[in-house]
């Protein structure tokens, strides 16, 4: 059982969708799809007890947020000043901030901000406790945390690991200062990338080992992100229980963030095939780029699904010949000069034709964050499909945005 007696709404069927109809490049969200994630998180929210967040980190499109209020969520965490700004300014809730270090010109200006203030060092808190204690003595009600680093993690990519040797994040047992404590009402800590409620059990147990005694000081616990509640298959009914367990064990308030489970499987990039080149094999050249607006692809690394097309056989130096009768093979790449903007090879059903539609699944969170202007290539607009098939560009952009980049 993933989610109780709780029934998920539907969703718009992908061959519905006319994409040709959807101006190319586009990074479309599925309005139907966004309100099914915020219908789980919602649940999840209110069965559990905790408070969910937006991390904004992977799911920062504002133009959703109306949305996110209508479900509930009611805060974000920001970890910058420009995404505190943003948070108090669109979100319109509760502001979370947590940053690896702060800077003297940041810091004035997110202390204005915050509602919660995370610090991820006892250093860091020492330099700054005098602007947060002038703030209270001035009626500001700010609650203060430590991140805390568990060591301890089952995040199998290094780049992803919070946890992993060495790490700068958080506060290790070894160097906690329990006499730094005063002034500070909550313990912070992230070691999930995309995991089950089960790691989450498990690394609750290694916190409450190391770091339990300071527990009763505590009003409020943040377990971080990474809670892919919204994934088929995750165990929504184990999450509810051990967050309800924590909080009735210890009497304190917990917090989530999570942010790819706002985005999770909520919408596609559109693209459209420019050319098609030969040299043994065929590779389709598309209006996007995978360095600047798929990095993941490259960083993680990993394979995303294109719409109606498949895997080719596992033959490291197959000949182009090799591929079955009645299937297309195409290396699938972007328009920059980089010549490792490639996605991968994909078998499809039929020739490419220039113009094409060529559509990248689950393409919203982690994407639109990460995107850039290399190249000077044209960047994907950003647009909604609404329930009732209307298709909105909220955003385009041009020159300009180029531009602003540079001096």
């Amino acid at each position: 059982m993933t989610v109780s007696d709780f029934r998920l709404p539907d969703v718009t069927p992908v061959s519905e969708v006319d994409w040709a109809a959807i101006p190319s490049p586009a990074f479309v969200l599925d309005e139907s799809r966004l309100r099914r994630n915020l219908a789980l998180i919602s649940h999840v929210q209110r069965e559990s007890g905790a408070q969910i967040i937006v991390a904004f980190k992977g799911f920062s499109m504002w133009s959703a947020f109306g949305w996110l209020r209508e479900y509930g969520i009611t805060g974000a965490t920001a970890s910058s000043l420009n995404e505190a700004r943003l948070a108090r300014e669109e979100m319109q809730g509760e502001v979370h901030v947590y940053a690896p270090a702060y800077s003297d010109e940041d810091f004035g200006p997110i202390l204005e901000l915050a509602d919660h203030l995370v610090f991820n060092s006892f250093s860091q808190w020492e330099r700054f406790r005098p602007q947060v204690q002038a703030a209270r003595a001035a009626g500001r009600e700010l609650h203060v945390g430590i991140r805390i680093n568990p060591e301890y993690a089952e995040v199998e990519t290094d780049l992803y690991n919070p946890a992993g040797p060495f790490s700068r994040l958080g506060v290790t047992r070894r160097e906690f200062r329990e006499d730094l404590l005063d002034g500070i009402d909550g313990l912070h800590f992230h070691t999930l990338c995309e995991k089950d409620s089960d790691t989450l059990e498990r690394t609750l147990e290694v916190v409450e080992r190391n770091f339990g005694e300071f527990l009763p000081r505590m009003k409020w616990v943040n377990f971080g992100g990474g809670h892919l509640m919204t994934r088929e298959g995750y165990d929504t009914a184990r999450l509810i229980r051990v967050v309800r367990q924590f909080r009735e064990k210890h009497g304190v308030h917990v917090i989530l963030e999570p942010g790819s489970a706002f985005g999770w499987q909520t919408g596609w990039l559109v693209s459209s095939v420019l050319d098609v080149v030969h040299n043994v094999k065929n590779a389709a050249l598309l209006d996007v780029s995978v360095s600047a607006h798929m990095p993941d692809v490259l960083e993680m690394p990993y394979r995303p699904r294109i719409l109606g097309a498949g895997d080719p056989p596992e033959h490291e130096h197959r000949e182009a010949t090799d591929t079955p009768a009645g299937s297309h093979a195409y290396i699938i790449g972007g328009t920059t000069c980089l010549a490792g903007d490639v996605v991968g090879e994909y078998v499809f059903d039929h020739e490419l034709k220039i113009g094409e539609r060529v559509v990248f699944d689950d393409m919203i969170h982690y994407t639109m964050v990460k995107t850039t202007f290399f190249n000077g290539v044209k960047h994907p607009d950003i647009g909604i499909l609404h329930t009732d098939g209307r298709y909105e560009r909220v955003k385009t952009f041009g020159y300009e945005e180029f531009k602003a980049k540079l001096s």
